[in-house]
C-alpha cells in the first residue's frame, strides 16, 4: 500500500527550505521588521520564542512568546529541546527546535529573529541555515537610536556602544547583509532570499560604512550584501 503524506506531496530534500535566521546589533530594528513581516507576508513562520519573563499587557502565550517557568526552561535546556537560548536582562529566552523543523519538514519557510548569540548557537546545530545580518544605515543613525532621549547614565550608554560595535564587527560571519533605511524595503529584501535562499548565484552590493569601515569585510565569496539602489553612502 503506498504511504500517505499530510496535504500535498513533500517536496524533494534539494528544494526544502532552509532555516532564515535574522539578527544584528541592538536597536537596529530587527523587531520592527519582524512585525511587518508578521502583517504582510503570513506565507513565512516566524518562529515563536519560549522564554521566563513574564508577559507584558498585550501579549499572548503562544503568539509574542511562550511563556514558561524557570523549572520549565531549566527541563528545556536540559533535554535538547531548544534549538537555542541565552539569558539577557536576568531572563531567558530560547526557541523550541521541534515546532521549527517540523514546518521545515512541511516546507514552510521559517524565519527566526535572534541576537548574535542565538544565531551562533543556531549555525554551530544546523550549518544549513541562512543567516542574514541586518545592519543600519550608518553608525551614527545607530548612535542615535541607541542613544534615543539621552536619559539613561552616560556608563550606560558607553556598555550600549561597545556592545553594538562589537555586534556591528560580527557582520562577516553571516552569509547576507541588508542595510535598514526602510522596513518595506528589507521585508522585501528579506522575502526574497527566504524565495531563493538556495540561489548561490545572487550578487549584492557592499554596504560602505564611514565610523566602521574596514571591519565588516569577510572572506572572498563567502557573503552576500543586500541594499537599496538608491542608498547613498554614510
Amino acid at each position: 500500500m503506498a504511504a500517505t503524506f499530510r496535504g500535498t506531496t513533500p517536496e524533494p530534500p534539494d528544494v526544502r527550505p532552509r532555516l532564515t535566521v535574522l539578527s544584528g546589533p541592538s536597536g537596529v530594528g530587527k523587531s520592527t521588521v519582524v512585525a511587518h513581516m508578521r502583517k504582510e507576508h503570513p506565507e513565512v513562520w516566524l518562529s515563536v520564542s519560549a522564554t521566563t519573563r513574564r508577559p507584558r499587557p498585550g501579549e499572548r502565550h503562544g503568539v509574542h512568546y511562550f511563556f514558561v517557568t524557570d523549572d520549565e526552561m531549566d527541563k528545556l535546556i536540559a533535554n535538547g529541546e531548544l534549538l537555542e537560548w541565552a539569558e539577557f536582562a536576568g531572563n531567558r529566552y530560547g526557541t523550541p527546535r521541534a515546532a521549527v523543523l517540523e514546518r521545515l519538514e512541511n516546507g514552510e519557510p521559517v524565519l527566526l529573529e535572534i541576537d548574535l548569540q542565538g544565531a551562533r548557537q543556531v549555525r554551530a546545530s544546523m550549518s544549513d541555515a541562512q543567516l542574514v545580518f541586518l545592519a543600519p544605515p550608518s553608525w551614527e543613525e545607530l548612535v542615535r537610536r541607541l542613544t534615543g532621549r539621552g536619559t539613561e547614565p552616560a556608563e550606560v550608554l558607553e556598555r550600549r556602544l561597545a556592545t553594538a560595535r562589537e555586534e556591528l564587527a560580527a557582520a562577516a560571519e553571516f552569509e547576507v547583509t541588508l542595510v535598514n533605511t526602510s522596513v518595506q524595503d528589507v521585508c522585501r529584501q528579506l522575502v526574497a532570499l527566504i524565495e531563493n535562499c538556495d540561489d548561490r548565484s545572487l550578487n549584492f552590493a557592499l554596504p560602505v560604512w564611514k565610523a566602521e569601515r574596514g571591519r565588516h569585510s569577510g572572506p572572498p565569496g563567502r557573503r552576500r550584501h543586500h541594499q537599496p539602489a538608491d542608498r547613498r553612502a554614510p
